[in-house]
């Protein structure tokens, strides 16, 4: 892959974390607004390589989203913040589990923050369509659930 491919890609996916981008038109003007010059057809390629998928947004939007990136990124706390913010409607608890419900098509998005935040007592995630289960360590799981209502705000 080309260097100018590598950094523009780069920029794409720094772009759909922090912008609820709905169309490849959208992406090419923001692309644009950082000195980089792509066509709608170069960004659906890039978009098809980076496995980006469309996701249902609260109020029934949708964006560009990619699922999963490096096992071994760390996320910010930030970028937790921002994407249980945008995406998780309801955090429930039983035990030692957490179940996080979003939008249809979203669980995907959370669980992978929640993978890449290394959040303290969190064991792993399971995501399905709309539900994130979160396991936590034995007898953890109202605690998780409580900061991840914090992140969300749904507090």
């Amino acid at each position: 892959m080309s260097r100018a491919k590598n950094q523009r890609q780069h920029r794409i996916v720094r772009l759909l974390e922090n912008h609820a981008v709905a169309s490849q038109g959208q992406l090419v003007e923001l692309l644009e607004a950082e000195g980089v010059v792509a066509t709608q057809a170069t960004v659906s390629r890039d978009l098809e390589d980076l496995g980006a998928v469309k996701v249902r947004l609260p109020g029934g939007h949708t964006a560009y989203a990619i699922p999963e990136l490096p096992k071994d990124q760390v996320a910010p706390e930030e970028h937790l913040q921002r994407v249980l913010g945008e995406w998780v409607v309801e955090v429930v608890s039983s035990g030692n589990l957490a179940v996080i419900r979003t939008p249809p098509g979203s669980a995907h998005v959370v669980a992978s923050a929640i993978d890449r935040a290394s959040m303290e007592g969190v064991l792993g995630t399971v995501a399905g369509d709309d539900t994130v289960l979160v396991i936590a360590v034995e007898g953890g799981g109202g605690s998780l659930a409580d900061r991840l209502k914090d992140f969300a705000r749904l507090s």
